[in-house]
């Protein structure tokens, strides 16, 4: 399970930190992102706390406002970053 920053009172501050993330099946990821920035466009394949997988179509600048487990490699050609 990721380190989820959320729990240490910052559930209202903006996001001040950020990290790259690298697309891998069934992989956690590091740190629990406030959200998902998209920095290029295409399908987006996120998995959540039940280990439910879906597939988004994104749009470069698009922010997704979604605390992700993981980021499936499988399905998955935007490049995207978390920020926390």
């Amino acid at each position: 399970m990721p380190i989820d920053p959320m729990r240490d009172g910052k559930e209202t501050a903006p996001a001040d930190e950020h990290f790259a993330i690298a697309p891998a099946d069934g992989v956690d990821l590091p740190v629990k992102p406030r959200a998902i920035y998209v920095l290029t466009a295409g399908n987006l394949r996120v998995r959540d706390r039940k280990n439910v997988s879906i597939t988004y179509a994104v749009t470069a600048g698009q922010v997704l406002d979604f605390r992700a487990v993981g980021i499936e490699a499988t399905g998955t050609t935007a490049t995207v970053v978390g920020w926390i």
